[in-house]
């Protein structure tokens, strides 16, 4: 299993727009792209000196193959309708992660 990792600093001044729109549209739009097979979004509990709140959201592919195919035939689409919307308000970066091992 892959996560496709984004971790978003939002400005408090959009905050509350940009989390209604990641929950509502956004993140429904990753998961129809099929290649994904869930999506978790998360609060980072940590006072940023830069200010603003951050999030992670966390995307599930089955494969890296899947996550390629995101990348490739999606992603650039996606990206741009948060950056029209959120411009400078926004800060982000992503990371792929592989899981090795999960434990109860």
């Amino acid at each position: 299993m892959i996560i496709y990792n984004v971790t978003i600093n939002i400005d408090e001044s959009v905050h509350d727009e940009w989390l209604q729109w990641m929950q509502t549209k956004h993140i429904k739009d990753v998961l129809n792209t099929g290649c994904f097979t869930s999506a978790r979004l998360v609060k980072v509990l940590v006072d940023e000196d830069m200010g603003g709140i951050t999030y992670s959201a966390q995307y599930f592919a089955p494969s890296k193959e899947a996550l390629a195919d995101y990348k490739e035939n999606n992603a650039p689409l996606l990206r741009n309708e948060g950056m029209e919307r959120f411009a400078d308000k926004m800060l982000t970066f992503r990371t792929d992660l592989e899981i090795i091992s999960e434990h109860e």
